[in-house]
């Protein structure tokens, strides 16, 4: 594998420069002093703010775009081996990396890297750590998968020894990290175009936790099924968070706060604690009890950890409040699997409203195939559904699904519910039947965050 030396800036070019955790590698490469170009398929303000820091960047991903004068070329799992890019790069010999191997090579430069996994809740904990590593002047590098708004983006660039980073199971990419400290808040079944099942999931999660050294620490979710088989042997600490008493984090009370957000008295190995936080859902009070977790490991005062998570006022896209339209309350929220959903419809019910709405764009055909019964029972809990066509991301292949199937399963389950392929249909639809007080949610990984800024604007 190719080694970036970051003590001798190099030219680094990124095919996809326009993602979340590319453009954010990016940006800490140029502040480094790094060349740095690249390319995306349409612009956007993660674009064009790479251009106004100093990248050139190519709207098209075209073989001259590739020159010899390139370092190093780094790809993102989403890009084909017929791209153009990807071709030229190998005819010319050049050296490549994958995103998740420059974030590995990145994080060897910090004393005490932080990767934090699991199938739901990656970006809200890597959000609630980075709060709570600034709050007590830590001064942290972190790159985070969505926008977070006390950083102004995606990514901060801090002078301190903490790298908080998402860790993300798809096509293994997570296991290209050096971890110190270890998060894995759960284990579900997803990415099954790439993972043959669960057990396949969970032993990518195996070799996970065993990137973590001697002095580190791995923090597991108790609640996870057998999570005992995922530990046994490891050299570094572990502590757990979950349900039950048995585990090192647990909670003694949770309150909904309705949309003020959850209230809980926990335990803890140091003793009792309150966590209290403005953002709604007893997930993330689980979310919360890991963040501090990993505080209390780095020997942060337990009142400027709390008084951080107390402080967090969410993620982007992420439970977030986008306006109102006619007395209907518009929220957003990322939630593409159905565990995710379920957590997300459940805060919307300790929450005022007359009706839920929930305007669902389901991502990826695989995913859609796979947990199509487990969508349609999680979508059910809203009052109406409202299903656009399906966001294929990196898919091109059908497999024979379409949002038509998830509606008549939805249906069936008594659920009012309609499928209306493109946005404009589903705008004009929503605009005459959400009535005063009540609630909608636009979800989804895709671009369905379109429809609610769409009716927000009208």
């Amino acid at each position: 594998m190719y080694q970036i030396d970051f003590n001798i800036p190099s030219h680094i070019y990124f095919c996809g420069i326009g993602g979340i955790s590319m453009s954010g590698l990016a940006e800490i490469l140029l502040e480094r002093g790094f060349t740095v170009s690249g390319s995306d398929m349409k612009a956007s303000p993660l674009t064009e703010h790479l251009s106004r820091a100093g990248a050139r960047i190519y709207i098209g991903q075209k073989a001259e775009n590739i020159t010899p004068g390139i370092d190093c070329v780094v790809f993102t799992s989403a890009i084909h081996k017929d791209n153009p890019e990807y071709v030229e790069t190998l005819r010319l010999g050049l050296p490549m990396l994958s995103r998740a191997e420059l974030l590995g090579q990145l994080m060897r430069n910090y004393s005490c890297p932080i990767a934090i996994s699991g199938t739901h809740g990656k970006t809200t904990t890597t959000s609630m750590i980075s709060e709570i590593l600034m709050a007590a002047d830590a001064d942290p590098t972190v790159s985070v998968g969505g926008m977070l708004n006390s950083i102004g983006g995606n990514i901060r660039i801090g002078k301190g020894g903490c790298f908080v980073a998402e860790a993300c199971e798809y096509t293994n990419s997570f296991l290209s990290m050096y971890p110190k400290i270890a998060l894995i808040l759960n284990i579900e079944e997803d990415h099954l175009d790439f993972f043959k099942d669960l057990e396949d999931i969970r032993h990518s999660f195996r070799l996970f936790a065993r990137k973590v050294p001697a002095d580190g620490l791995l923090i597991i979710n108790g609640d996870i099924a057998r999570y005992e088989q995922l530990t046994e042997g490891l050299p570094c600490q572990v502590r757990t968070f979950g349900t039950a008493d048995t585990n090192d984090y647990y909670p003694l009370e949770i309150s909904s706060l309705g949309e003020r957000g959850m209230a809980a008295r926990i335990m803890t190995p140091e003793g009792e604690a309150v966590i209290s936080l403005h953002i709604p859902g007893r997930h993330n009070i689980y979310n919360a009890m890991a963040a501090l977790a990993a505080a209390d490991h780095l020997a942060i005062d337990r009142e400027i950890s709390l008084n951080a998570l107390k402080d967090f006022e969410g993620s982007r896209r992420r439970f977030e409040y986008k306006g109102s339209f006619h007395g209907v309350t518009v929220i957003d929220d990322y939630a593409h699997h159905p565990t995710e959903i379920t957590s997300t419809l459940t805060a919307a019910a300790d929450c005022p409203h007359n009706r839920l709405w929930c305007v669902f764009q389901p991502h990826t055909y695989s995913r859609t195939k796979a947990l199509m019964d487990d969508f349609a029972h999680a979508l059910a809990k809203a009052d109406v559904v409202v299903l656009s066509d399906i966001y294929p991301a990196r898919e091109t292949d059908t497999l024979g699904v379409s949002s038509a199937d998830l509606q008549k399963k939805i249906a069936a389950l008594g659920t009012e519910c309609y499928y209306l392929p493109d946005f404009e249909s589903i705008e004009k639809f929503l605009a005459k039947k959400c009535i005063h007080q009540d609630m909608l949610i636009t979800m989804g990984a895709g671009d369905i965050v379109k429809v609610g800024e769409a009716l927000l604007q009208a």
